[in-house]
């Protein structure tokens, strides 16, 4: 991923805490004879071995899985679901338009998991958001007619080898056109273009 400078992240921090809040990701793998990519959450975790690693998992009808072997080198791309266009008529000079957007991709290779591990994976995933159900569901806890459907999974872990984080938010405009792009984000109708707006002054140097 091309990261300019003015948009480069380099707290490790920030980027783990935003992999954690946006766990929606797309995991692209080689394929033959095209690249495969399978829309999925996916999990920043520790394994046994003390390890960050990411978990996630597909059906086992989903044929990505049989290419895991051949070209284990994957990339997994997380993307905020707080983006928008920047009109250049909202500078006070002449420019181009753009997009703002926060993305982390990660890259490292992918391994298949044992039916132990995938168990963990999958207990941890659905014990991460049910926290907030006033009923929580646990897989521990489900009937064996619902923990069968395991079988229908295929669960992976994949090992960093890099991180890449870029936050797009306007960091390279000077503080008056800076305040231009808030003012004209926060008088749209669009809830996302408040928050983006709410995001880009978070993260003003």
């Amino acid at each position: 991923m091309f990261v300019p400078a003015y948009f480069k992240v380099s707290d490790q921090q920030v980027v783990e805490d935003f992999v954690k809040n946006n766990s929606f990701a797309t995991l692209v793998t080689n394929g033959d004879p095209y690249p495969q990519a399978t829309h999925i959450p996916i999990e920043l975790e520790v394994n046994a071995a003390g390890e960050k690693v990411l978990w996630g998992h597909v059906a086992r009808g989903n044929t990505q899985w049989k290419d895991f072997a051949r070209f284990p080198q994957v990339r997994v791309i997380y993307l905020s679901p707080i983006h928008g266009y920047i009109s250049s008529s909202w500078y006070d000079h002449p420019n181009a338009p753009t997009w703002n957007y926060v993305s982390v991709q990660v890259t490292g290779r992918i391994r298949i998991v044992s039916e132990t591990e995938a168990w963990e994976a999958v207990r941890r995933l659905v014990d991460k958001y049910e926290k907030v159900s006033e009923q929580p569901v646990s897989l521990d806890r489900l009937p064996p007619s619902v923990q069968v459907q395991m079988k229908g999974l295929v669960a992976f872990e994949v090992a960093i080898e890099n991180w890449e984080a870029a936050y797009k938010l306007s960091q390279n405009r000077d503080e008056k056109n800076f305040q231009s792009i808030i003012e004209k984000l926060e008088a749209m109708p669009d809830h996302t273009s408040r928050l983006l707006a709410a995001l880009m002054k978070e993260r003003r140097p």
